[in-house]
């Protein structure tokens, strides 16, 4: 069961969690594509475009961002159990994992627009690897570290780094496409 909140308050796994939700519904997309690309032996060059930009912007530098440069920010401040601190540390290789799953995922969707014998193989790789990842990663921050964490912070604690996370999230727009300007800007020049 997932809990959002406790008592009558939202806790900062709360929006974390909920985020994992369309997650999962992008993985079910990249399973049923990943499925299509086996049988005809094409992919969708469109789809893996939408798909490495919804892990990098959302997944990983929305997401994770808020994971890492909050919640675990937060908890390394405290004295972490070893098996907290050890889950902690392996969640952390994990996003690294799927940022570099990622990256071959587009690098491989390019090798197949150039015509690249073999990139349709590498595609469906990546999507295998990335289904299967991504919801035992989900599993451990749900089910057994996330709820536990927030026992090591009290209500204030708990309240401002829901305050943090609002606040990343509303930047998180103008980060995006700052970016998209200045590779816009760097194409023409």
């Amino acid at each position: 069961m997932l809990i959002y909140e406790k008592g009558k308050r939202m806790l900062p796994i709360g929006p974390l969690m909920i985020e994992h939700r369309l997650i999962e519904r992008v993985v079910k997309l990249m399973e049923s594509e990943c499925l299509r690309c086996k049988t005809e032996r094409k992919a969708d060059p469109l789809f893996i475009d939408a798909v490495v930009d919804f892990f990098r912007t959302y997944a990983d530098r929305t997401h994770h961002g808020k994971e890492e440069d909050i919640l675990f920010r937060k908890l390394a401040e405290k004295e972490l159990s070893p098996e907290h601190e050890k889950t902690m540390n392996e969640l952390i290789e994990e996003h690294k994992i799927g940022r570099k799953t990622v990256g071959e995922l587009h690098d491989a969707k390019e090798r197949y627009v150039k015509g690249e014998s073999g990139a349709v193989d590498d595609i469906v790789a990546c999507l295998d690897k990335l289904t299967a990842f991504y919801p035992a990663h989900i599993e451990t921050e749900d089910e057994h570290f996330f709820l536990p964490a927030m026992d090591y912070f009290t209500a204030e604690e708990q309240a401002e780094m829901l305050r943090e996370s609002e606040e990343f999230d509303a930047n998180m727009i103008h980060a995006k496409y700052d970016g998209v300007v200045a590779e816009l800007e760097a194409e023409s020049r």
